[in-house]
């Protein structure tokens, strides 16, 4: 298994993957309600059970080559995470996605993490389009797509139904070549 570091505070991403259930279900547990705020990931990972079944979901889509997951790792103790919840390679398009914990929150994690995420669906991939849908009273995603060097392409009107409420939903993205000469 590989590991790849995040920078010099020995943050790490490595796959999510379903034996380690628990570390999902207890890093959900830490923040719950933070998680749970804007996305429906804390809704799903309930029991470790839940947990074990949507990271063999997505172990399908790892070998469907249909999305991924990985896990975001500092000091050892899962924190977070990056995700491609959607990928159509044929059609050149995947959204990404994170969620994380409230102790790692403000340290450039999801930053680093989705970027090597986004080196991935583009230069090995193929992938053209990468978007970022995010709730849009969720400012700390939003300010991620912009460090990314996202463009917002528009709102959908109270299309996500989170915990009873109907939300906005901003659809950020960056295409393949604006991605590659963003590269330094």
């Amino acid at each position: 298994m590989y590991a790849t570091s995040l920078g010099a505070d020995g943050a790490v991403l490595r796959p999510l993957e379903p034996w380690r259930a628990g570390e999902l279900l207890a890093n959900v547990d830490r923040g719950r309600e933070f998680i749970g705020e804007h996305i429906g990931f804390a809704d799903a990972v309930t029991d470790l059970a839940s947990s074990r079944a949507l990271l063999q979901a997505y172990a399908e889509r790892v070998a469907a080559d249909t999305g991924r997951i990985d896990g975001i790792w500092l000091d050892g103790t899962l924190v977070g995470g990056v995700l491609v919840r959607t990928m159509d390679v044929p059609r050149g398009v995947a959204e990404v996605g994170c969620w994380l914990e409230p102790s790692a929150v403000g340290k450039g994690l999801v930053t680093r993490a989705a970027r090597l995420l986004i080196d991935w669906v583009v230069h090995e991939r193929g992938v053209h389009r990468v978007e970022w849908c995010v709730a849009s009273e969720n400012t700390s995603s939003i300010a991620v797509a912009r460090r990314l060097g996202m463009v917002k392409d528009g709102v959908l009107r109270e299309s996500y139904p989170h915990r009873g409420v109907r939300k906005d939903v901003e659809v950020w993205s960056v295409l393949a070549p604006e991605w590659r000469a963003a590269k330094p």
